[in-house]
C-alpha cells in the first residue's frame, strides 16, 4: 500500500499560499487536510488570512512538528464565526470531532465519571454521568472510578431516602415498591412523601456532596430533636443514625493543609523531546477530589513560547468541553492578556458566570503549582518507564515473528457469528502496543456465507486493504488456526501486498479417561512457511500484547453482533403492534433503545413523539406489557 505521490513540495505551498490570499480577515476556525482529505489539523484565527499565512512564512521560529505538518498539507478550508471565542469554542468540538493528527487532543477512551442529581424533576434523582452537559442537572467531580461514584450515590440514597428508580419506573408505580418497604426510600411515585420534604432531603444530600459539614450537620440534628419534640420517635432515630454515619464520613475527608475552601483546578505539567505529562488536581471545598494526568507523545516542552501557550490553551479549551468549570483555575505558565481573556471568555460562556483564570503569585497557589508540577514529573518517569516496556514487547515480537520492521501498527480481525444467523467482522488497532480506539472498525459481511469463517475473513480482509488511504499495518493478526492463515496470505497476494501475518490459535485443554492429569497448551502463533508454532512467555509483555488485541477484537466483535441482534429483535417486536407504520417504528427506535424502555414509559411519553397519538400509544404499551 503506497502512499500518493504529493508532487513538489515547494510548488504546492506556493500554490497553498495563493490560496490563502483569499481568505477573509475574520474570526474563524481553518481545516487543513492531506492527500486523502483526511483532516489533519484544525485551528482557530482572530485573522483567518493572517493566521494561516504564518505558516508559509518559512519563519525558523516553526517548530520541527509545524515543518512536518505543512509538508502534508494538501488543501486548506475555513469556517467563519460571529467573534473569536465562537472560533475557539468550534476549534474544540471540531478536535473533538475529526480528531487530527497534529493537533493537542485529550484521550476520549476514558471519560471520568461525576455524580449528578437531576434537579429540574420533581422528585430529583442521583445519576453516574460521564458528561457534563446544560441540561438543569446539578454535577460534583470528577471522580477516579466509577465503582466509587455508584458507591456514593447508594450511601447518598440509603442515607437521605433519594428515590434510585429510573423515571419511567416510577411513573408506572401503582403502590410502593420493595425500596420503601425497607425503608430506603420515601416512595414519591405514590406521593407518600410531598415535594417539600423529598427536595429538603436532596438539599440535605446536596449539603454532603458539597461538604458544607457545619450547616448540614446542624440541619439535620435541629430535624432530629423536632422530631422527638413532636414524639415522632422513628423518624427521630433515623435522623439520629444519619447523623452518626455523616459524623464518622466527614471526619475522614481530610483536609489539604492550608488551602482555602474554594473549587478551583490547578494545572501543571513537565516533559521533553519524548513528550510532555499534564496534571489536573480538582479541589472542591478545600479538599483534593481528583488528579488527572495524561501523556501528549505529540507536544515537546522545547518547542517555542508561543507554542507551548497555544498547546496549553487548546488543552483547557478541550478539557473543559466536557467537564465542569471550577470558580478559579490556576496554571502554570503566563499565556498573555490576549489568550488570558479569550480563555476565561469562553469558560464563562460555558460555565454561565465569570471564572478566574490565574498564574498564581501569592503563597498557597504558587504551592499547589510546585505540587502539581511535581507529580507530574512522576507520572512522566512512570508513562516513560512503561513505554520502555512495551517497546523492549514490540522487539520481542520483531524478533520471534521474523517481521522487516517494529510492529508499530498491528491490526487484528475476527469474526463473530450466532448458529449461522447474520455475520459480522471487527478490527482493531494497537499503537505502540496500546489500543488506538479511533481506528476500530466493525463491518457487516455481505457474501451471505452464513458461518463459513474463512470466506467471511477473505471478505473482510479484502476490503480493508483496498483502502490505501488508511495507515499501513507493521502486522496483521487473525483469529484462528492454520486455516485462516492461509486465506489471510492468499488475500495479501492477491491484492500484491505483502504486511505480515500471523494467525493466533487459541489455548486447547486435552485430558485423557486414563490419567487424571489435564495437559493444557499455550496460545499458538503460526506464521506462514513455518509447520510448528510459535511461542511466548505467557508472563511476559510481548505475548500480553498479542493475546490482549485478539481478546479485544474479539470483545469487539461479540458487542457489535450482540448490538444487531437486539436491534433487530426490537424491531420484529414493532412489526407486530397493529398501525404502526415504518415512519412511527423509526422515531421509536430513535427514542427507546429496547422494548423494555417502552415498557416503562407512558402515554403521554409516547405521545411526544412525533406521529403519535393517545390511541397509537395506547395500543402500543398494551401489546408491549403483554409480550
Amino acid at each position: 500500500m503506497k502512499k500518493k505521490a504529493t508532487g513538489d513540495i515547494a510548488a504546492k505551498i506556493e500554490a497553498l499560499k495563493e490560496v490563502v490570499r483569499t481568505f477573509p480577515l475574520v474570526s474563524g476556525v481553518y481545516l487543513m487536510k492531506d492527500h486523502a482529505e483526511k483532516i489533519i489539523y484544525v485551528g482557530k484565527a482572530k485573522d483567518l488570512r493572517a493566521r494561516v499565512r504564518s505558516y508559509f512564512s518559512g519563519s525558523k521560529d516553526l517548530s520541527p512538528k509545524t515543518r512536518l505538518l505543512v509538508q502534508n498539507i494538501e488543501t486548506i478550508q475555513y469556517l467563519t464565526t460571529p467573534n473569536e471565542v465562537e472560533a475557539f469554542l468550534l476549534e474544540a468540538s471540531m478536535i473533538k470531532k475529526h480528531r487530527p493528527k497534529y493537533n493537542v487532543r485529550l484521550r476520549d477512551d476514558k471519560a471520568y465519571p461525576y455524580i449528578k442529581l437531576s434537579a429540574a424533576d420533581k422528585f430529583p434523582r442521583f445519576y453516574l454521568a460521564r458528561r457534563v452537559q446544560r441540561d438543569g442537572g446539578i454535577y460534583f467531580g470528577p471522580f477516579t472510578s466509577g465503582r466509587d461514584v455508584f458507591e456514593a450515590i447508594k450511601f447518598l440514597n440509603r442515607t437521605f431516602k433519594i428515590r434510585d428508580c429510573t423515571d419511567g419506573f416510577m411513573n408506572t408505580r401503582k403502590r410502593p415498591c420493595m425500596t420503601h418497604q425497607i425503608g430506603r426510600c420515601k416512595a414519591p411515585c405514590v406521593n407518600l412523601v410531598s415535594e417539600k420534604e423529598y427536595q429538603k432531603d436532596a438539599n440535605d444530600a446536596l449539603m454532603f456532596l458539597r461538604a458544607e459539614k457545619t450547616a448540614l450537620l446542624g440541619s439535620l440534628n435541629r430535624d432530629m430533636k423536632e422530631k422527638a419534640k413532636e414524639e415522632k420517635f422513628e423518624e427521630a432515630a433515623r435522623l439520629r443514625d444519619t447523623l452518626v454515619s455523616l459524623e464518622a464520613i466527614l471526619d475522614r475527608q481530610a483536609d489539604i493543609e492550608g488551602i482555602s475552601g474554594d473549587d478551583r483546578d490547578v494545572f501543571g505539567f513537565y516533559g521533553d523531546d519524548r513528550g510532555v505529562s499534564v496534571v489536573a488536581y480538582h479541589i472542591r471545598s478545600g479538599r483534593l477530589l481528583t488528579k488527572r494526568s495524561q501523556f501528549l507523545a505529540s507536544v515537546e516542552v522545547s518547542d517555542g513560547e508561543n507554542e507551548i501557550r497555544d498547546w496549553f490553551v487548546s488543552y483547557l479549551n478541550q478539557y473543559y468541553e466536557d467537564n465542569i468549570v471550577p470558580i478559579e483555575v490556576l496554571i502554570p505558565l503566563e499565556i498573555g492578556n490576549d489568550l488570558r481573556k479569550l480563555l476565561r471568555d469562553v469558560l464563562k460562556y460555558r460555565a454561565g458566570r465569570d471564572v478566574l483564570v490565574r498564574l498564581p503569585t501569592d503563597a498557597e497557589g504558587a504551592k499547589l503549582i510546585s505540587q502539581v508540577e511535581l507529580f507530574a514529573q512522576e507520572e512522566f518517569k512512570n508513562h516513560l518507564t512503561k513505554s520502555e516496556l512495551k517497546d523492549k514487547a514490540l522487539q520481542e515480537i520483531q524478533m520471534k515473528l521474523s517481521l522487516p520492521r517494529r510492529p508499530s501498527r498491528v491490526e487484528c480481525y475476527d469474526i463473530s457469528h450466532f448458529h449461522g444467523g447474520e455475520s459480522v467482522a471487527s478490527q482493531v488497532v494497537f499503537q505502540d502496543g496500546a489500543a488506538n480506539k479511533d481506528e476500530y472498525r466493525r463491518y457487516k459481511m455481505r457474501s451471505g456465507v452464513g458461518n463459513n469463517d474463512y470466506e467471511n475473513m477473505k471478505e473482510v480482509l479484502t476490503r480493508r486493504m483496498r483502502h490505501d488511504e488508511y495507515p499501513e499495518p507493521d502486522l496483521v493478526v487473525i483469529d484462528g488456526g492454520k486455516g485462516q492463515l492461509s486465506i489471510a496470505v492468499a488475500v495479501m497476494k492477491e491484492l500484491g501486498l505483502q504486511y505480515p501475518v500471523v494467525s493466533l490459535a487459541k489455548a486447547r485443554t486435552k485430558r485423557s479417561f486414563r490419567s487424571e492429569e489435564v495437559e493444557v497448551t499455550v496460545e499458538r502463533f503460526f506464521v506462514p512457511g513455518r509447520e510448528n508454532p510459535v511461542t511466548f512467555r505467557e508472563n511476559s509483555e510481548a505475548y500480553r500484547i498479542l493475546v490482549g488485541i485478539r481478546d479485544e477484537a474479539h470483545r469487539f466483535a461479540i458487542n457489535y453482533h450482540r448490538k444487531l441482534r437486539e436491534s433487530t429483535l426490537f424491531e420484529s417486536q414493532l412489526d407486530q403492534v397493529f398501525g404502526l407504520g415504518e415512519k412511527r417504528k423509526r422515531a421509536l427506535l430513535r427514542e427507546f433503545s429496547s422494548i423494555e424502555e417502552i415498557r416503562l414509559a407512558t402515554v403521554e411519553r409516547l405521545c411526544e413523539i412525533r406521529g403519535f397519538n393517545r390511541l397509537v400509544a395506547e395500543k402500543l404499551l398494551e401489546h408491549v406489557k403483554m409480550s
